[in-house]
């Protein structure tokens, strides 16, 4: 995850958000998040290359290391994730960074609300809440 951030969210985020997402992905709360969350793992050849996680109807965490990005990768983990979260939801919610939120659109999701959090020094944390129902309505 951190890879990931440092490569690709300074491309969109001011400096103040992209330190949030590394505070709020840390290890520590990765640790946290393992006993609250179903974290699942892309791995390639033995390589963990992606990962994403459940939380009730929730899709959160989604990563991909920026060299395994626009090779599928990602595609075939939320294929993964959409399907346990339907197994018990009749939709799925997701937290969408810029960095992603044109693959959500093309899956499928539709913007719900737009949120907005100061990380100090200024700067601002800007994303869409997003849902997809089972149905692929949106």
């Amino acid at each position: 995850m951190d890879k990931t951030i440092r490569a690709v969210y300074p491309h969109y985020y001011p400096p103040g958000a992209v330190q949030f997402f590394l505070d709020l992905h840390n290890e520590r709360r990765i640790r946290e998040a393992l006993a609250r969350e179903d974290i699942y793992f892309a791995e390639v050849q033995g390589e963990i290359v992606g990962t994403g996680s459940i939380r009730g109807n929730e899709i959160c965490r989604l990563f991909i290391l920026p060299e395994c990005q626009a090779k599928g990768y990602g595609t075939r983990l939320m294929d993964f994730l959409e399907d346990m979260v339907f197994r018990k939801y009749q939709a799925v919610h997701i937290d969408a960074s810029f960095p992603a939120e044109s693959m959500y659109l093309k899956r499928g999701y539709r913007i719900k609300t737009y949120e907005k959090i100061e990380t100090g020094g200024g700067d601002y944390l800007c994303y869409h809440t997003m849902e997809k129902a089972a149905d692929g309505k949106g």
